[in-house]
Formats: C-alpha cells, sequence, structure tokens
C-alpha cells in the first residue's frame, strides 16, 4: 500500500475538475478528500456567493487563508482549493510547507464549456463572463505555473482516468508518496 507523505493541493482555473479529479484521486489513494470552499462554507454557513456579497472578496479570501492553512497540516489528504487560493504569495507558502501543489492544466475553451451554464462562479456574474473567464485565466496562468507539478486535463479522458494520470504524475516526484 503506497503511503501519502504530504497533502495534495490541486489548483487551477474553476471548471479545471479540481473537485471531480480530486474525490476520484482521494478514493484511488485511499485518503479523504477536501473541499476549501465546502469548508469555508460550513465555517461561515452561507454559500460562497453570500459571502461575496455581503462580506466581500477580501474577507473571503482571508477565510480561505486560515481553512487552508488549518487543513494542509492535518492528515495528508487530497485538497480541492478555489480557483483564486493559490494566486496569495501566503498561501501558496502554507501549501509550499507542508504539501504539494498540482496545477491541473486546462485550456480556456474547455473551461468555458465547462462553466458557462452554471450559476454558482460568483465571478462569473458579469455583463460578459467570458471575457471574464479569459482575463482571469490570463491572470492566473502564470501564477498557477508556480506549483510543484502540471498535470494537462485532457477532456477526452475520464475523471477516474484524469485522477490516475495525477496519481502517476506524483508517484513519480520525490517525497509525496512511500511504501
Amino acid at each position: 500500500m503506497t503511503e501519502l507523505k504530504k497533502t495534495i493541493v490541486l489548483v487551477g482555473m474553476m471548471g479545471a475538475g479540481k473537485t471531480a479529479v480530486g474525490t476520484a484521486l482521494a478514493r484511488l489513494l485511499g485518503v479523504p478528500f477536501l473541499d476549501s470552499d465546502e469548508e469555508i462554507v460550513k465555517a461561515a454557513q452561507r454559500s460562497i456567493a453570500e459571502i461575496f456579497e455581503r462580506d466581500g472578496e477580501p474577507f473571503f479570501r482571508a477565510r480561505e487563508s486560515e481553512v487552508l492553512a488549518r487543513l494542509v497540516s492535518g492528515h495528508p489528504c487530497v485538497l480541492s482549493t478555489g480557483g483564486g487560493a493559490f494566486m496569495s504569495e501566503a498561501n501558496r507558502q502554507i501549501v509550499a510547507g507542508q504539501g504539494v501543489s498540482v496545477w491541473l492544466r486546462a485550456d480556456l475553451d474547455l473551461l468555458w464549456q465547462r462553466v458557462r451554464h452554471k450559476t454558482t462562479r460568483p465571478l462569473l456574474r458579469t455583463a460578459n463572463p467570458r471575457e471574464t473567464l479569459r482575463s482571469l485565466y490570463e491572470t492566473r496562468v502564470p501564477v498557477y505555473a508556480l506549483a510543484d507539478v502540471a498535470v494537462d486535463a485532457a477532456p477526452e479522458l475520464s475523471i477516474e482516468q484524469m485522477a490516475a494520470r495525477v496519481r502517476d504524475v506524483l508517484a513519480a516526484t520525490p517525497g509525496v508518496m512511500g511504501e
């Protein structure tokens, strides 16, 4: 049995598959799956959209950092983060200290296909959501590139196949898994 030595922190754009692939990856590795956005919602007892609307993005980002620090310091698991979490230098340091960051890299067209009909994305509640997504993508991709490893999202692969692809990349990454 392979033992996970560090928490796997999935980063990337909304729609990249962090939650779906993360859930399958955790199952594959026999470890818990946690979602930082879900943990924030539980703690605040409000949806992310409500937090953004009522308290603003800076408040949300502060709670996100607190939750991330708590989750990464626990037992090794697979942790999905919100699309903006890795943008913070402090959050990248938290992850680097106790986890391994994995960028699920997806192109803009694939992301748009996946998110265009969802109403749960507060950052896309704009007059031109496609343009907003493109702008976020251009801003975030250079920061996501700082992740420890990158795995390309492949639309032809099932969620389970993507999880196996991530596992294989991590198995070849020193210090992440052991016997």
